[in-house]
């Protein structure tokens, strides 16, 4: 198989998978709180924690950022998210981003992440 053309999926189900790797760029999935009882400082937290755990298993990291896509139910809580995001970003590394508010696939979500990663060289 032309390794060019091999497509790698993480975190497969039957509607969607949670990461897709082609040609060493990682694709992941819109990541949502796994903890939606928390207000947006905790779920900012919690997706970003999801965020790294599959970028790592996708052989990248944070600092690999290409781009990224927030949304948030309120954008009045951005600055709040803004704080946490920050916090979160390796410094000198901060990817192009943007944020807009939607509705999310459920009423508890406050937020949702998508990113897109280049793999570490190996």
């Amino acid at each position: 198989m032309n390794p060019s053309t091999h497509i790698t999926r993480i975190g497969v189900a039957a509607r969607y998978s949670e990461a897709a790797v082609f040609n060493g760029v990682v694709y992941l999935a819109g990541m949502v709180p796994e903890r939606g009882d928390t207000d947006i400082r905790g779920q900012t937290e919690d997706v970003l924690e999801q965020v790294q755990q599959r970028l790592l298993e996708a052989g990248s990291d944070k600092s690999r950022i290409l781009r990224a896509q927030i949304f948030l139910t309120d954008i009045g809580e951005i600055g709040v998210m803004n704080e946490v995001w920050d916090a979160w970003v390796v410094p000198g590394t901060a990817p192009p981003r943007a944020t807009v508010q939607a509705a999310l696939a459920q009423a508890s979500y406050r937020i949702e992440i998508v990113v897109t990663a280049a793999q570490k060289a190996v």
